[in-house]
């Protein structure tokens, strides 16, 4: 759990440092710079969905994804829980809206993606944590640029990247059949387009419920191993 642990403090880390230069930037700099932040994201969203190979996983978990996350509302439970967090930090979180959003978009940009999830699994079958840390680096600089935009919603993230990584190192015996390099490619295409979502609302085009959306990443691995019973 090394790498996990590593990985979750540079988040911490760095959006701490991120919030506390955003108390010095003046306001029209901060919109600037989150207008980047989110032209920025739609480009990595673009260049993620290219990594996948079947386009029918892709629609098939993103429209289960979508009934079940609209079943359970995730969109409207996550504001409402950054409406009771915006409360107790309301200075550095701005709108509950920007919290949770911001709360999202790096949840999904610092789990989705081979580095992310191969790299918990080195970690977890032979110990070798050397690209979690590499990550962590990374993830230490998103975190800063993200959290002068995105405010303290870049901090929580840090939570669910421990969840994460730490429940793939964990059961990483159980995972490894589940998470090829098939299933992981098609998990990143996923992801990404979720992450395209989030630029798009970011940069102020849409206002997606990007939230509803997460179940078909956790769709994915699981269609990708039963489809190898059919190839």
């Amino acid at each position: 759990m090394t790498g996990v642990l590593v990985n979750t403090a540079a988040i911490i880390a760095g959006s701490i440092i991120g919030l506390i230069f955003r108390k010095g930037i003046p306001q029209k700099y901060t919109d600037s710079v989150m207008t980047g932040i989110g032209l920025c994201t739609v480009y990595i969203g673009i260049s993620g969905t290219l990594k996948g190979q079947n386009s029918l996983v892709l629609i098939f978990s993103i429209v289960s994804g979508a009934f079940i996350g609209t079943w359970i509302d995730i969109d409207e439970r996550m504001n409402r829980l950054g409406e009771n967090i915006s409360g107790h930090f309301k200075k550095a979180s701005g709108s509950s809206v920007a919290l949770s959003e911001g709360f999202v978009a790096a949840s999904l940009l610092f789990c989705v993606g081979a580095m992310s999830i191969v790299g918990s699994l080195n970690a977890g079958l032979s110990g070798d944590n050397e690209m979690l840390f590499t990550k962590s680096v990374l993830d230490f600089t998103a975190a800063a640029m993200m959290s002068v935009s995105l405010g303290i919603g870049i901090l929580f993230s840090a939570v669910t990247v421990f969840a994460y990584e730490g429940s793939i190192v964990l059961l990483s015996r159980f995972l490894q059949p589940f998470l090829t390099e098939t299933a992981v490619s098609e998990i990143t295409c996923t992801g990404s387009l979720l992450i395209l979502a989030l630029g798009l609302n970011i940069t102020g085009i849409t206002k997606i419920k990007v939230a509803n959306y997460l179940p078909a990443i956790f769709i994915v691995p699981v269609l990708c191993y039963i489809m190898t019973f059919f190839s």
